[in-house]
């Protein structure tokens, strides 16, 4: 029986655990200010030490996300973003973007366009892998089984209130990795972790192989830095960066520059000996 080649996100996760470090995962929304904004963004995270990236595709009624992404996503559609043209501009980066790509959609627009058409078009646009998390464990098996068929990892949500058997039923499903949401609530920026995060990690890891990387929340370098502590293999930052580039783009400022400069604070941080 042949063995199926570890996909992009598994070879960046195998890479990593193998030098021992965290990989750093910055959210950013397509489309806010514009597309042209985006492209130069996904390079400078590139070029600022990201590991992975995750693309934000706008949608009108996003539930798991807080008010800076809700935001986010209204100017982009406001500037005219759809899933076509995020595609198209992930896929005008080819040869230069060579980091692993997680797009995150919801259900509404994935159905509208059709699962296999828009695994196919990700896949072509050089995506590997998605987040769906409106999309529950009874019905993710479908679409992981087409998003597997292209190449791409369909990553799976775990929250802190998720009960122990369920957590494992998704940690055990997800592919690429697994994202546990540090809050019990929307996306956005917080003070501090909530404590009971660490244990979950642990938990998590010793359920199964399946990395885990810690979202919604994070906001400074030290908050990367504790996902590393608590020996997670990944730490998602989104609202905090989302931010910046909204105050940059206010201010007239470089937005590119500003998500760059961000995430080398945040690689910087998240890279020290501990």
């Amino acid at each position: 029986m042949s063995v199926a080649a570890a996909t992009p996100i598994q070879q960046r996760f195998a890479a990593l655990r193998a030098q021992g470090r965290c990989a750093l995962m910055p959210f950013l929304m397509a489309g806010d200010p514009d597309l042209a904004t985006t492209a130069a963004s996904l390079l400078a995270l590139q070029a600022a030490g990201a590991d992975l990236i995750e693309l934000g595709i706008p949608y009108s009624d996003p539930l798991a996300d807080g008010p800076v992404i809700q935001a986010a996503a209204s100017r982009a559609l406001a500037s005219g973003t759809t899933p076509g043209r995020v595609l198209a501009m992930l896929g005008s980066l080819r040869g230069q973007l060579n980091l692993p790509v997680v797009l995150f959609t919801y259900s509404n627009p994935l159905l509208n366009r059709g699962m296999e058409s828009f695994c196919r078009e990700a896949a072509a646009a050089g995506a590997a892998g998605l987040v769906v998390p409106d999309l529950p464990l009874e019905e993710a098996q479908k679409l992981s089984t087409i998003a597997a068929g292209h190449g791409l990892d369909l990553v799976l949500l775990v929250a802190p209130n998720t009960p122990a058997e369920r957590m494992a039923r998704i940690h055990t499903a997800s592919r690429g990795f697994t994202y546990l949401v540090s809050v019990t609530g929307v996306t956005g920026v917080r003070t501090s972790l909530e404590t009971r995060v660490g244990p979950l990690v642990q938990q998590l890891r010793e359920l199964g192989p399946t990395p885990v990387a810690v979202g919604f929340g994070i906001a400074s370098g030290e908050q990367a830095l504790q996902v590393r502590r608590w020996g997670g293999d990944g730490a998602i930052v989104g609202s905090a960066l989302v931010r910046r580039m909204a105050q940059a783009h206010q201010s007239g400022a470089d937005v590119p520059a500003a998500a760059g400069a961000f995430t080398a604070e945040l690689r910087a941080a998240l890279d020290q000996p501990l």
